[in-house]
């Protein structure tokens, strides 16, 4: 990859609603920026895409104006790229980012599914942070096995979940899809950072593991050029 730029593309959610509850939810705002900036900082091109394009739905409750005054970076989450018009080819990693809408539009995506694989077989770097793991859930190889099978991961804990009451909220309980999976799943206690690497994967338990996920990332990536 001598003289190349080596490019990353970071995943957001496009739903906006949290389940009945009549709540708006969408991506946390720090678990974007926060990789975003340290990998844009390491000097690495990064695009931001989401499930349907265009304007994603935020979190309001991460809403930081600070983090938002790049104004690069805004106009990118304001038009992201569909999943559908993304080749995996022009990427060495896909980072999934996330929120708890994530939990509604990632499990089932057949485009993280297949961009995933295609990234992964071709050696690149697969991520996510957060509840951002629930990209990870159904992606399968060309063996017809599961990426996480077997592998060491962490995300948003069944204990981190019950501790922000939404357990019975969710449509299902990251943690134990993983499991389920085959994924050898760990966390640490409420809200510390928490990033694991097992080859090319990387995961990050919460909000606070996103500048970890994107320090892993990167390191992975250097290792390659």
């Amino acid at each position: 990859m001598i003289n190349q730029v080596i490019k990353i593309l970071i995943v957001v959610t496009s739903h906006g609603q949290l389940g009945d509850t009549g709540k708006a939810t969408g991506y946390y705002l720090p678990e974007v920026s926060h990789p975003y900036e340290k990998l844009k900082a390491l000097g690495f091109e990064v695009d931001i895409a989401s499930p349907k394009g265009g304007k994603a739905p935020m979190d309001e409750s991460s809403r930081d104006k600070k983090l938002l005054e790049n104004k690069e970076f805004v106009a990118k989450l304001e038009n992201t790229f569909a999943l559908k018009d993304v080749k995996a080819k022009d990427y060495q990693a896909i980072l999934y980012a996330g929120g708890h809408g994530t939990m509604w539009d990632f499990s089932n995506s057949p485009e993280i599914n297949n961009l995933s694989k295609s990234i992964y077989e071709a050696g690149g770097v697969v991520a996510a942070v957060c509840h951002g793991p629930a990209a990870l859930i159904n992606i399968k190889l060309s063996d017809g096995s599961y990426l996480v099978a077997g592998k060491s991961v962490t995300g948003f804990s069944n204990a981190e979940e019950e501790a922000s009451k939404l357990t019975k909220v969710m449509p299902f309980l990251l943690e134990d899809d993983l499991k389920k999976r085959g994924a050898k799943f760990s966390a640490k206690p409420l809200w510390q950072a928490n990033v694991v690497t097992d080859g090319r994967l990387v995961t990050g338990q919460n909000p606070a593991s996103a500048l970890g996920v994107g320090e892993a990332v990167a390191k992975l990536l250097k290792r390659q050029e």
